[in-house]
């Protein structure tokens, strides 16, 4: 059981918050999916692939309407509901958590696009689910009323499951050819694009992070989202969706999806390490005696709840602040982005104590702790894990300097 109930609510928690029916409700799906996820995982792994049924469930289960607008039959939930929901989804299946959290967050950002992007993709289906890459690797052209987009981009997880994709670029100027004050999210339909099959990793396998081709294709500027309005928290898509929700920094809404399934994968292979310790033998005692294995479990439940709590409390301070008309502090963002990416760090670590305390048994072929260990390794390769750069960032800030980072 996690500590998501009475958790102290504060001005934050109305119908939207953790402590909502609905909220509940979302939470405890999650944990009722728990054997099924399981039952499919290998079967996500063989496949590169998360299995149709687990995204029809988290359909069936309303879970990638939690971030969506109302007008589109969404719930429009603060994002601490979002990513409770994540956390409990990656206790089983760390690759299910990730698509959940990759996906179902950019019905969020269709939000803050022009409106009439969201009329292009929802206005015969609500339902359809979008897929990403944001490397500003495109290449682009300005032409009249858009833009002429190109490029391969990796990583995209999810994709198979998505008729449409946000793709990152940076639109040149005579003045600056590449920079990234001009970098824009570009939406482009399942049509104009090519998904290469090429996902074989190590980890996180089930989440399909497949290539996106796309060959010289129109994209209007109505589906273009500048980096900057997501920074400044004043989009275009703020003159439908003017709830608090759609008033967050884009950034800090979306880095959370890219480490929730880490943090879940975590509190996953501490209950996997608990019933190790219940059965094996060491020496003469089981497992479970020993010292340093007890005092190991305490260590790293203290640090996943931990961790819960200042993603939780983190949201709560940014939503009052949304709440109130008020911009959110940039030392308090600065400091809030590496809460978020350090916690790929920390979980790497407590992992890797557990699986050496597990023995040998840890690292065969079948091994729960070796495969939330792997997960949690490939989540780390996610350039929004990357702690040290924003740990630089906040530390110059504490020494006086200026921020150096719009993507918080």
């Amino acid at each position: 059981m996690t500590s998501y109930e009475n958790i102290p609510t504060g001005e934050t928690m109305n119908e939207y918050g953790l402590e909502s029916p609905r909220a509940k409700q979302m939470i405890e799906a999650a944990r009722a999916m728990g054997p099924a996820l399981r039952m499919r995982a290998a079967k996500a792994k063989a496949d590169a692939r998360v299995p149709d049924e687990t995204v029809q469930e988290f359909h069936e289960a309303g879970f990638f309407k939690i971030l969506q607008p109302e007008q589109w039959s969404g719930y429009a939930m603060d994002p601490q509901v979002f990513y409770a929901v994540g956390v409990e989804v990656a206790k089983h299946c760390p690759s299910s958590a990730w698509i959940l959290g990759v996906i179902a967050v950019h019905n969020w950002q269709l939000a803050v696009f022009d409106d009439q992007a969201a009329q292009d993709v929802w206005a015969e289906d609500p339902t359809v689910l979008i897929s990403s890459s944001y490397a500003p690797v495109g290449k682009v052209k300005v032409v009249d009323g858009g833009f002429r987009l190109s490029g391969r981009w990796s990583f995209s997880s999810g994709s198979e499951h998505c008729k449409w994709a946000f793709l990152g670029a940076v639109v040149p100027t005579p003045e600056a050819p590449f920079d990234m004050s001009n970098y824009r999210t570009f939406l482009v339909p399942i049509e104009d694009y090519e998904i290469v099959h090429n996902w074989d990793v190590v980890g996180l396998q089930g989440t399909g992070s497949h290539d996106v081709v796309v060959d010289d294709v129109f994209v209007p500027e109505h589906r273009t989202h500048k980096s900057m309005d997501g920074f400044l928290c004043d989009n275009p898509g703020n003159a439908v969706n003017d709830a608090p929700l759609y008033r967050m920094p884009f950034m800090q809404v979306f880095v959370r999806a890219v480490c929730t399934a880490t943090l879940g994968a975590c509190e996953g292979a501490l209950e996997a390490f608990i019933e190790v310790a219940k059965t094996r033998q060491v020496g003469p005692n089981k497992m479970k005696n020993d010292p340093f294995a007890r005092v190991l479990a305490s260590e790293v439940k203290a640090s996943i709840e931990e961790m819960k709590l200042t993603m939780i409390r983190n949201f709560d301070a940014m939503m009052a602040c949304c709440r109130a008309g008020e911009p959110i502090p940039i030392e308090d963002r600065v400091r809030y982005r590496y809460d978020s990416a350090v916690v790929a760090d920390r979980c790497l670590a407590l992992s890797s104590k557990m699986l050496k305390a597990a023995g040998s048994g840890g690292i065969r072929e079948g091994s729960e702790l070796l495969a939330y260990h792997l997960d949690i390794l490939a989540s780390q390769a996610h350039v929004a894990n990357h702690s040290n750069p924003f740990a630089m960032n906040m530390g110059g800030i504490m020494f006086g300097e200026e921020n150096a980072d719009f993507a918080i």
